[in-house]
């Protein structure tokens, strides 16, 4: 039977098993989570939902949150900002300590004027930037250090000519902010933008633009979209004959994507990213605190028979770190406490880095924790290209 139907059937039966009844489910703590498990990112949400229940079942096997199991109330915002504000609002009127989710910048972007004076949301998507000290958090590292990394890794490949595309969206809105804000620095004053095209998300077709960032001749292309969007730059790709290396948000780091797209792929495919796809990879060196999450990270997904994504990195950091501050804290802790928690927190290791709350408000991640992947697609992974910072590896 091929992986991705495993994997899927797999998916299918965690999510069955979450339906039902838990042991001792009338006293289960309940943390309520806003995913897009529907339209153009249920990519991302589906893989998030699937780390979420195999964490269920380690959190619980573990003695969950003060001898209580604990249910993620997993809730589908259809890919859209205004479903995830109602939803958003009705979680707020059970006046819960936290809140995880959603994935994609509009979405958080739409929910984060909701909890100003709490839950504490901790979003799972890197393109929003929450201001120190607010009841917001958000995974991963930030789009402009996934930028950063990409460009130096380009810029020391010797690729300086570059063409970028970005998507009308908040996400692409994101993007130019912080491509724009990379491409100035001093270390990329040789670099050149040979063309930057737009696109809307509901193109159908972008084969006009590509053609006209092919006629560019870059050496380098980086199209910054998520979920089923980059499909269309990646078939006009295909169509108008681009071949040069292809860099793209990591938000596309998801098996489903990779076994959709295997068609129409580009040959030379990198993500930046934070530190989860190292594993045992030996060219990388970890800190050995974060060496460990992985292997527990890694073993987790082995013994369910499947292998993480990047909805697996963006989800499993923010609910690690939540879960043991809900442990260290009162049982009737409020959000007010849990926010004061996390504001002081440093030195929590996660699969993705050393988290440091108080060196990066709001994310806990830097520069520091990026590094550069390519998609291997014989063997199924997204292989490391780059150390932290984004550095060729030699």
């Amino acid at each position: 039977m091929p992986k991705t139907i495993v994997r899927w059937a797999m998916l299918a039966g965690l999510a069955l098993v979450a339906a039902m009844p838990a042991r001792g489910a009338e006293g289960a703590y309940e943390i309520n989570v806003i995913l897009p498990l529907s339209g153009n990112s249920a990519f991302l949400g589906k893989t998030e939902q699937q780390g979420l229940l195999l964490q269920e079942k380690l959190i619980n096997d573990t003695g969950g949150i003060h001898g209580r199991l604990v249910h993620f109330a997993i809730r589908d915002d259809e890919s859209s900002p205004q479903v995830a504000v109602q939803l958003t609002n009705d979680v707020i009127a059970k006046n819960p300590p936290l809140l995880l989710g959603s994935s994609l910048t509009s979405m958080c972007n739409a929910m984060a004027p909701l909890v100003q004076n709490g839950p504490v949301m901790y979003c799972f998507s890197p393109g929003i930037h929450p201001p120190p000290g607010s009841f917001v958090y958000t995974a991963n590292v930030s789009t402009l250090d996934l930028a950063h990394a990409l460009v130096r890794f380009f810029r020391l490949k010797g690729w300086t000519r570059l063409a970028l595309m970005t998507s009308s969206d908040a996400t692409g809105q994101d993007a130019d902010r912080g491509l724009a804000s990379v491409l100035a620095l001093p270390e990329n004053h040789d670099v050149t933008v040979v063309e930057h095209a737009h696109f809307n998300p509901a193109d159908i077709s972008v084969a006009a633009q590509l053609a006209t960032v092919k006629a560019a001749n870059p050496q380098a292309f980086i199209a910054w979209t998520t979920g089923s969007p980059v499909a269309t730059v990646f078939r006009a790709i295909q169509q108008v004959g681009l071949d040069v290396p292809v860099g793209t948000t990591s938000g596309n780091m998801t098996h489903a994507e990779m076994t959709q797209f295997a068609a129409f792929l580009p040959k030379e495919l990198y993500f930046p990213n934070a530190e989860w796809p190292v594993g045992d990879d030996p060219r990388v060196t970890l800190d050995p605190a974060v060496a460990a999450k992985q292997k527990a990270f890694y073993a987790a997904y082995a013994a369910a028979s499947s292998s993480p994504d990047e909805g697996a990195g963006l989800s499993w950091d923010p609910t690690s770190v939540l879960v043991d501050a809900l442990r260290a804290l009162p049982a009737t802790v409020t959000a007010a406490q849990l926010n004061a928690h996390l504001q002081k927190l440093q030195r929590q290791p996660g699969v993705n880095g050393i988290y440091d709350y108080v060196k990066t408000p709001q994310r806990g991640l830097d520069l520091e924790d990026t590094i550069v992947t390519r998609w291997n697609a014989k063997t199924g992974r997204w292989e490391p290209v780059a150390k932290p910072t984004g550095v060729p590896l030699g």
